[in-house]
């Protein structure tokens, strides 16, 4: 008996792939059922809807799109409880990125055809689900930016939006309790990772994992920021936390709060604000992964 996967795919990307997937699935024993929506919010709800609807619920769910729409269906996915096959179509595509994911959604398929499967971590900022990074301070503002502006250059936009950030940015006061610890700082950025990659591709510490059962953390505190734009080959594998001006922690429970509220970047999407309690819920998501 074929199992029936819900296929949840952002309308506003190409859609010339959908019917090969299809039959490549359909090869493999999976029917899929084609939602189109237009944003995580609009995923998260059919998710919800038709997930566990009477006789027709999901074994499992597909999401084609980028981490946006990843992270608005987060609250359905973890509420499902159904394996999560992930279709690369953003323009970061962090989650994939960790888990080791091919960025084309054919061959994404192959990984969900072929049935391999482990459990992921999930982090939650005040109370919502997150699957890479959590920040505050420039990648908030990056955020920002691109809202107004859009990412009409793709991967080329964020970072001329960064460097339109970088050119105005203050340092801002925070007080971080990580575990027992408690610091007061002053920071570019702070950043809090579930996953190991943000921003398309920068790892948030060398030795990041989505299955560690940790958080781990980095503040960027004053010195020159124009050494983060000279050495920003460095965050690719994460060894910007070499650097005398980078805080670092780890822990499974981590706040963080500013004197006046400050949005907080998830995923791309500005989503809260500080005060921020953010904690990790241990392998919480099954997902379809290559072959180790």
């Amino acid at each position: 008996m074929a199992r029936r996967g819900l296929l949840i795919r952002n309308r506003s990307k190409p859609d010339d792939w959908v019917a090969a997937v299809r039959a490549r699935l359909a090869d493999a024993g999976i029917e899929l059922v084609d939602r189109p929506c237009g944003s995580g919010e609009e995923a998260c709800r059919i998710i919800a809807a038709e997930g566990k609807a009477e006789g027709e619920g999901a074994d499992l769910v597909g999401v084609a799109g980028g981490d946006g729409t990843l992270n608005g269906a987060a609250p359905a996915l973890l509420e499902l409880g159904k394996p999560l096959g992930v279709l690369p179509l953003g323009t970061a595509n962090d989650l994939a990125r960790t888990l080791g994911l091919p960025l084309d959604p054919l061959a994404a398929a192959e990984v969900i055809a072929a049935g391999q499967t482990r459990r992921i971590d999930l982090g939650l900022a005040n109370g919502r689900p997150f699957f890479n990074v959590a920040s505050l301070g420039l990648a908030a503002e990056v955020a920002q930016t691109l809202e107004g502006a859009g990412k009409p250059l793709g991967r080329l936009s964020y970072a001329l939006a960064a460097l339109k950030v970088l050119l105005r940015a203050r340092p801002f006061r925070a007080a971080i309790a990580a575990g027992d610890r408690l610091v007061r700082t002053r920071s570019y950025q702070i950043a809090v990772g579930n996953g190991r990659y943000h921003g398309g591709g920068l790892a948030v510490r060398e030795d990041a994992s989505i299955e560690s059962g940790r958080l781990v953390l980095y503040s960027l505190e004053p010195g020159s920021l124009w050494k983060v734009v000279l050495l920003a080959p460095l965050f690719r594998r994460g060894r910007h936390v070499r650097w005398r001006q980078v805080r670092t922690a780890s822990a499974r429970t981590i706040e963080i709060r500013t004197p006046s509220p400050m949005p907080v970047n998830l995923d791309g999407d500005l989503a809260t604000e500080t005060p921020l309690r953010l904690e990790e819920l241990p392998g919480a998501i099954e997902v379809f992964v290559p072959d180790a």
